[in-house]
């Protein structure tokens, strides 16, 4: 890796991060129980617990919600030199009106500022990070920021199979800058790779539609062959002793674990138990997060890299890569540097603490709710929503911040408060 080249070109990346993995959740083994899914495949899963959105919330309230700690932490000078925002999604709430016009409204940002929503299944956050590093990079705009979140709703029910434990909820945010304390973006080093085919998808606003083996097989191809193309930009780059950690994409622990294996056993004809003992090491600190959350569609990549930074000594330098796949697909390997200031910094955050603090639901109370929060996309032309009716599971939040409640719907312009 030529980091003096980096050097001269600037650095950039990931200045500050946030996480917001629900107001509540429920056991991923009192879902596999209670609705009588095959316990032998849990293993597969690696859960511990799952977000479940509450009624009130939507892609908004999540997106505002991972956003505002992360923006009350930076100093003024930085907020007001935010000139990007991006919002990643499948979870759009109008076919022509973005997600973002509502969360720059909640998040009083600047008026001076380019609002953009980008779809790409799970890969878009990646999409949207490389686009700011480079426009930032370009140096047309010297000092400003770029504020990427990721924020989806799961639709999963008992159609959904073994996908509905291990579906979640929730919003990852990204300041992206010419700072970066918690990722140094590696200027140039990626390699992509992307095709057609249907492995997932959301024809309808409250429906979800996937083909497990077509997704694995799709997420196996594109890892090997991004990261062939990586090497191709790279020189020298080797996948088992250039990165001292891995975060991938994360929509489930089994299916990294198997992407992680193919390589290893693809590049190098690694022994089974040397694999395992590489995997402990470099990967499993990433899980941990994902294992309270679940998938986070596009934000899946960047709460693995929060589990990662919060769960590994960072004493100096540590190159990391990075695998980002979005269903349909587009994939994409690249890698970056953290440091001492990247634990502090995600530290700040208290992501750990948050996801401890949240409502434990039982399978009852989440089977009732269900109805509710799978009707969030729905357009419909008038709606209310009172989110003082779902007090009981509020009061159980420990230490809950001020957080943005959706409370209805006039003439499909959706309304906000502070609760």
């Amino acid at each position: 890796m030529n980091d003096t080249a980096q050097e001269s070109r600037g650095t950039f990346g990931i200045e500050a991060m946030d996480v917001y993995g629900g107001s509540a959740s429920i056991s991923a083994q009192a879902l596999f129980a209670g609705r009588g899914l095959d316990p032998q495949r849990f293993d597969n899963v690696v859960l511990n617990r799952r977000a479940v959105a509450l009624p009130f919330e939507d892609p908004v309230t999540h997106a505002v919600n991972a956003a505002r700690p992360l923006l009350d932490r930076i100093p003024r000078r930085d907020l007001d030199r935010i000139e990007l925002l991006v919002t990643t999604t499948e979870s759009g709430i109008d076919y022509s009106k973005s997600v973002a016009t509502y969360v720059h409204e909640h998040l009083g940002l600047g008026r001076n500022c380019r609002l953009l929503e980008m779809k790409q299944a799970c890969y878009s956050a990646t999409g949207a990070l490389q686009l700011a590093v480079g426009q930032l990079a370009a140096g047309i705009s010297p000092g400003a920021k770029a504020l990427i979140i990721s924020t989806d709703i799961s639709l999963a029910d008992e159609r959904a199979q073994y996908a509905e434990p291990a579906t979640g909820t929730g919003a990852v945010a990204l300041l992206v800058g010419d700072r970066p304390r918690v990722l140094a973006v590696d200027l140039g080093a990626f390699g992509l790779y992307s095709f057609e085919t249907l492995d997932s998808a959301r024809p309808l606003p409250d429906l979800d539609i996937a083909d497990a083996d077509r997704s694995l097989l799709a997420y196996l191809e594109c890892l090997s062959h991004s990261f062939a193309d990586y090497r191709t930009r790279v020189e020298g780059a080797d996948f088992a002793t250039t990165f001292d950690h891995l975060a991938l994409h994360t929509p489930f622990s089994g299916m990294v674990r198997a992407g992680h294996r193919r390589l290893m056993r693809e590049l190098y004809g690694t022994s089974p138990k040397d694999i395992q003992n590489d995997y402990e090491r470099r990967v499993e600190p990433s899980l941990n997060y994902p294992g309270e959350v679940g998938n986070l569609f596009s934000g899946s990549l960047y709460l693995a890299l929060a589990s990662l930074i919060d769960h590994v000594p960072l004493p100096g330098q540590t190159r990391v890569g990075l695998f980002s796949y979005g269903s349909g697909c587009s994939s994409e390997f690249f890698s970056g540097v953290l440091g001492p200031d990247s634990a502090a910094e995600v530290g700040r955050a208290r992501i750990r603490e948050r996801l401890a603090n949240r409502a434990e639901l039982t399978f009852a109370e989440y089977t009732e709710l269900l109805p509710e929060t799978l009707g969030c996309l729905r357009p419909v032309s008038d709606r209310m929503v009172d989110p003082a009716g779902y007090s009981a599971y509020l009061d159980r939040v420990v230490d809950r911040p001020k957080m943005l409640a959706l409370t209805g719907v006039e003439g499909y312009h959706r309304r906000y408060e502070w609760i």
